[in-house]
């Protein structure tokens, strides 16, 4: 089934050309089918790519897929055109009437910032509550995850001695949970983060269940008793070459970086052996299809 996105997307025409079913809304209109209802508050500075990275994920599912992509008013993007995010992107203003089956809330580059201090946390705080309340589940990832964990339930994060960075192996801590149905009893997630959620409160909250460990990354998943919200703390959306492309940007910047681990294939670090497609794709199918989906009601 197709995902539902603008045809002047740039997104689009990739997707397409990775024989992804895309559609205009147009054509989605003239047909009389319920889509599924996402909303993806894009926090990540390389919007565009971020917005291909998660539209490839949604739209390799059995289901047709709506998405509304959100931005935030009290920070504009300096690293997308203005243009772009007015023609593609709405405010919380825009959306706040309405009701998602599923959203999206991604990661950003200011981990090692008091949250307090975000130039954008009152909103993304609203934002997070509008979700609780008119959003059937929820997906934070990385940054946003560690930022829901504290607005919800005070949960603070600590800055790491070095950057956690690369492809680390996972498993499963909830074996019958379903979100994690179909993974192998081990498998890998990207990470790239300078700081990590307080594990312990994590674990003994009793409103939270962690599905998913590393021993070098901590906790990978967790998510809410009522499964309203999910908490990604790694990048299983990344593509090929991002983790390549963060590190050469920060060896560029003159930033001591080491490279990431479990991640290049060969000894001139050009090579990359994708480790976590089919992850990526069983969480997010996962997701959409058992907790988006099979319970999200008709009449939104």
């Amino acid at each position: 089934m197709p995902i539902i996105i603008p045809s002047d997307l740039p997104a689009y025409a990739s997707l397409k050309q990775e024989k992804i079913f895309v559609m205009d809304s147009e054509r989605a209109y003239r047909q009389d089918i319920r889509p599924i209802e996402i909303a993806i508050l894009n926090l990540m500075p390389t919007k565009e790519t971020t917005e291909t990275q998660l539209l490839r994920l949604l739209g390799n599912s059995s289901l047709q897929v709506n998405v509304t992509f959100i931005k935030t008013d009290t920070y504009a993007s300096t690293h997308t055109p203005h243009e772009h995010m007015d023609r593609f992107y709405k405010n919380l203003a825009e959306v706040r009437d309405m009701k998602f089956d599923g959203m999206i809330v991604t990661g950003a580059p200011v981990e090692t910032i008091r949250f307090e201090d975000v130039k954008y946390w009152q909103e993304l705080k609203s934002i997070m509550d509008f979700a609780q309340k008119n959003v059937t589940s929820t997906v934070y990832i990385c940054w946003s995850a560690q930022a829901a964990l504290y607005h919800k339930f005070g949960i603070g994060k600590r800055v790491l001695d070095k950057k956690l960075f690369g492809i680390f192996p996972a498993y499963a801590t909830a074996k019958n949970d379903v979100l994690l149905k179909g993974l192998d009893d081990v498998f890998y997630i990207p990470n790239s983060r300078h700081t990590a959620v307080d594990e312990a409160a994590v674990r003994k909250h009793p409103d939270i269940a962690v599905l998913a460990e590393s021993d070098e990354a901590g906790v990978l998943i967790a998510k809410t008793n009522d499964n309203r919200s999910f908490f990604f703390t790694g990048h299983s959306e990344y593509d090929r070459f991002t983790l390549q492309n963060e590190y050469l940007r920060d060896l560029a910047k003159g930033l001591t970086i080491e490279p990431p681990v479990n991640y290049f294939s060969d000894s001139s670090m050009s090579k990359v052996d994708m480790k976590w497609k089919s992850t990526a794709n069983l969480l997010f199918n996962n997701w959409l299809n058992y907790y988006v989906y099979q319970v999200t009601p008709y009449q939104l």
